[in-house]
């Protein structure tokens, strides 16, 4: 039993940590928040759907058009409210409210699309689960874990070793220096909302074919993925990963062990914990100042 709930709470982790690395790369790259994370997932899960058991594309297809389409929307977010609330001269504060009111505004046009029944996704892979250790894991658990340490390590790499990515962190620290520098900070921060989006959706493609698809499926697991960024070290890619994996795998053991009812309660008392002993997370990431 204990490797089952082990194995449960790796891939609930891995989903959490996908989430995480868009708040982290938002912050990383403009020094922002977004909560729309949580609704871009189950936007992914709904589109992949779509795409997948009622167009019939193949599912890497469906996956390609799914981030592909939540990058479009992620980009059109920062580009047409985002960026015009910025040029107003607004406190942080208001960018935090208008993406919590665009998260209601998605919220209801997919259940507007969709309804609110719950999808089913139609098996991806001939072999249904394998067997590890003893305990039959499904395929899709398996890619969702491959997925998101590949996503982590291309993030990272990403923002580290490209001129591109330089660019990006160099907008979040200093906008002014960096045109100065010939650096389009505003290419480079609709990037970055687009590739959060993206990671967002690719989290709710993922998800899916596991738990089904529902209008709420990303409410809950959006705060916990933001909780996941702060554990890790909020703007380190390492460390979204690692905090998604974290609270994913305490939050399964105390499901299984003690009872579900308190297993967001451990969540949020872990967070809580963080924050008072180590603020800077597991990695020692600093927040942007300024």
């Amino acid at each position: 039993m204990l490797l089952q709930i082990l194995v449960s709470g790796f891939v609930l982790g891995c989903v959490y940590g996908l989430i995480a690395l868009g708040y982290s790369l938002i912050y990383k790259s403009s020094g922002l928040m977004n909560f729309v994370q949580g609704d871009v997932l189950t936007l992914g899960a709904f589109l992949g759907y779509t795409f997948f058991s009622v167009l019939g594309m193949p599912y890497w297809l469906a996956l390609i058009c799914t981030i592909a389409v939540a990058f479009a929307f992620g980009m059109c977010m920062e580009r047409f409210v985002i960026r015009k609330l910025l040029s107003r001269g607004v406190l942080a504060i208001y960018i935090v409210l208008a993406t919590i009111a665009i998260q209601y505004i998605l919220q209801n046009t997919i259940q507007a699309i969709w309804s609110t029944k719950m999808l089913s996704y139609p098996q991806i892979f001939s072999i249904p689960s394998v067997k590890i250790g003893g305990v039959m894991v499904q395929c899709e658990s398996i890619f969702c874990i491959i997925m998101s340490f590949l996503s982590m390590f291309g993030l990272q790499a990403f923002m580290k070793y490209t001129r591109f990515g330089t660019a990006m962190r160099a907008s979040a620290m200093d906008a002014k220096a960096a045109q100065a520098c010939g650096i389009n900070t505003s290419l480079s921060t609709g990037i970055s909302w687009g590739l959060a989006a993206g990671m967002a959706a690719l989290a709710g493609i993922l998800l899916g074919p596991i738990y089904g698809v529902f209008i709420m499926l990303g409410s809950t697991i959006g705060r916990k993925g933001f909780a996941a960024a702060i554990m890790g070290g909020y703007g380190n890619m390492y460390g979204a990963i690692l905090g998604g994996i974290l609270l994913g795998v305490v939050e399964t053991m105390v499901a299984g062990y003690l009872s579900s009812t308190y297993k967001d309660m451990i969540a949020y008392a872990l967070l809580l914990l963080f924050l008072f002993v180590k603020p800077t997370g597991i990695f020692n990431e600093r927040a942007i100042t300024e």
